[in-house]
């Protein structure tokens, strides 16, 4: 089976989350790899959705290699496809469907390349690939299997196939939502002095957001955090004082910022007025550039370390946040086929161009990491 014949068949199945059903597309890609001699574990997520865990030449003498992707896609959105968004249809040097660019493509290219890459004698090291359910919500699957995990073995290194159009990346933000709840008392709105406005007390929360300060360095690779309201809803109607509302806060970290600081100085801020509920929180991802790791990729993908683009950091999270942390921090790559612009867009498509290189790419990556 070549890449684009088994993306297209990844891309058959329905992945869109909710509900995600991985447990079947984890099936179908663990019989290839088992027939392909590679060890395989379906731990549970949820009914009817499984993860993947897939090794083999695994030894006490080195750490694996680690390949993340993830099986489920975002919904399709209200707009007319142009193409069948499960089909994969071939047009223009594209591949289109829905998961073709993030991140189907990606899963089948890893796919491919970790079996080829045995058809020399294995050295010492191995592979071991995590496929997970349930990403793209807050990569809340990786997170349980984080938890229920028994023993995640030891790595030596971690490559992410989210899309990049190829292009090595080696960090990306963390990322820290809350939840903010103002609770009140109602009344008539035209006895207000009756009542407590919730409202007010989140628009009076909201206010001190605009002026927060991280006092935080410079990341050197991922620059400074941000915070953002991206959601505000209260009230039952126009002739009522409201007794309750809500609003959330999106904070992108770095290195340079603890969430549980940042939970304590907001909840100063806010004082009695607003109780926080913690909806995701996802450290960053930083790898050192001049791990052996890193410039062995940059290496294989031919990049040109002197162009002032590099180190590259990414705007998106991936399950890179909770691998690296499971692995004590070894260097992480994220490298995809996938274009990144194309990710949840109407019409989704990946070069195919990029997806045949990608093959070669991973392979190449994985034979001399484990030389």
């Amino acid at each position: 089976m070549d890449v684009i014949s088994l993306t297209r068949k990844l891309l058959s199945f329905n992945n869109i989350n909710p509900p995600g059903n991985e447990a079947e597309i984890a099936e179908f890609t663990g019989k290839l790899l088992a027939i392909n001699g590679f060890q395989t574990n379906y731990p549970v997520f949820e009914e009817g959705r499984l993860h993947l865990i897939a090794e083999r030449g695994l030894s006490g003498n080195k750490p694996p290699l680690v390949l993340s992707g993830h099986f489920d896609t975002v919904p399709l959105s209200n707009n007319k496809w142009n193409a069948d968004p499960f089909a994969g249809d071939i047009k223009d040097g594209k591949i289109w469907g829905r998961g073709s660019s993030d991140m189907k493509g990606g899963l089948a290219a890893m796919i491919l390349a970790s079996i080829q890459s045995f058809n020399e004698a294995p050295p010492e090291g191995g592979l071991r690939l995590i496929f997970t359910a349930g990403e793209e919500l807050g990569c809340l699957g990786i997170q349980q299997l984080a938890k229920t995990i028994k023993d995640p073995g030891r790595a030596s290194a971690i490559i992410v196939g989210e899309p990049t159009a190829n292009i090595p990346a080696i960090g990306h933000k963390g990322a820290l939502y809350l939840n903010a709840v103002a609770s009140g008392l109602t009344a008539h709105s035209s006895m207000p002095e009756l009542g407590v406005n919730a409202i007010y007390k989140a628009a009076g929360s909201i206010m001190k957001i605009m002026d927060f300060k991280f006092e935080a360095e410079k990341d050197p690779l991922l620059g400074f955090p941000t915070i953002n309201v991206g959601k505000i809803n209260g009230g039952m109607n126009i002739n009522s004082v409201p007794d309750h509302a809500e609003f959330t806060i999106d904070i992108r970290s770095t290195t340079k910022v603890d969430h549980d600081l940042i939970l304590r100085r907001l909840g100063t801020e806010f004082g009695n007025e607003i109780a926080l509920e913690t909806l995701v929180d996802l450290k960053a991802v930083s790898s050192d550039e001049n791990s052996r790791f890193i410039q062995l990729v940059y290496d294989v993908c031919g990049t040109d370390r002197s162009d002032g683009t590099y180190p590259k950091a990414l705007p998106y999270l991936t399950d890179g946040s909770v691998l690296q942390r499971m692995y004590n921090g070894v260097p992480v790559v994220i490298l995809g086929p996938g274009q990144p612009e194309m990710a949840h867009q109407t019409d989704e498509f990946c070069y195919i161009d990029k997806l045949e290189k990608s093959v070669n790419i991973y392979r190449d990556i994985i034979i001399k990491w484990r030389n």
